[in-house]
């Protein structure tokens, strides 16, 4: 039987390859492409995790909320797209499919990013990350780079940059912002414009897997498996720009 950690990229991989499939050849496009997507993926990743831990609850972004997660030891919380937007859009890579497992005793316990336009995914384990140039279309300065939601960019974004001393890029995809930072292209991701656990579950596992600093804009820690699964906000960063970044975006 597979690990936690290789069943999550297992599943994450399976479900980017069959959305680069469903893209290439369905001839969908835009909103009607984002709908098919959703749904296969997460068909695809229910059907495995039934499979293959049968006990265990999901919570899914395309799926009902079956409140019994709330007492149950084992929650899998998966985003099928993350960046559904994006994933219809021509020449997009910044989206992504997140697998991320909870425990009730130590909180995310796994989690795996897949960002298939791109052929990687990342793994909340120790290993060293090869450079993949998502951000390939913005050329690197020698200033820290604050990456932020292209559709809703938190109020503070200029602020949190200035803190650092960077500059704001604007992408899509909580995943792949969360895996730029991963791959030292970027050095911090913030958010404020509303989020659900499923969005930042596998993106913070695997963050912080590789040494980067992950919680809510106050500085207090970020908690799934809740009843209500709104998570409004996020930053994740290198440890040395924390201090900088929450003087700022708490009080904002």
């Amino acid at each position: 039987m597979a690990t936690d950690r290789a069943l999550a990229g297992e599943l994450a991989t399976a479900a980017g390859e069959l959305l680069m499939d469903i893209r290439a050849t369905s001839g969908l496009t835009g909103k009607e492409l984002g709908k098919a997507g959703d749904l296969r993926s997460n068909e695809l990743l229910l059907e495995r995790l039934a499979a293959e831990r049968p006990d265990d609850a999901v919570l899914s972004e395309e799926s009902a909320d079956d409140k019994n997660r709330l007492s149950a030891d084992r929650v899998w919380i998966v985003d099928p797209v993350d960046g559904t937007r994006e994933y219809g859009t021509d020449g997009h890579t910044d989206w992504a499919v997140h697998v991320a497992l909870w425990s009730a005793t130590d909180g995310l316990v796994a989690g795996a990013v897949a960002l298939p336009a791109l052929g990687v995914t990342y793994l909340d384990d120790a290993a060293t990350v090869a450079p993949t140039d998502g951000l390939a279309a913005m050329p690197r300065t020698d200033r820290p780079r604050v990456v932020v939601s292209a559709s809703r960019p938190p109020a503070f974004s200029q602020a949190a940059a200035d803190a650092i001393g960077g500059e704001v890029l604007q992408m899509g995809s909580a995943g792949a912002k969360a895996m730029a930072i991963v791959r030292g292209e970027a050095d911090a991701y913030v958010h404020a414009g509303g989020q659900y656990e499923w969005d930042s579950a596998a993106p913070v596992a695997v963050a912080q897997a590789k040494g980067l600093w992950c919680g809510r804009i106050d500085g207090s820690p970020l908690v799934y498996n809740q009843d209500d699964t709104y998570l409004p906000d996020l930053v994740i960063c290198r440890p040395d720009y924390r201090d900088a970044i929450i003087a700022v975006t708490g009080a904002g």
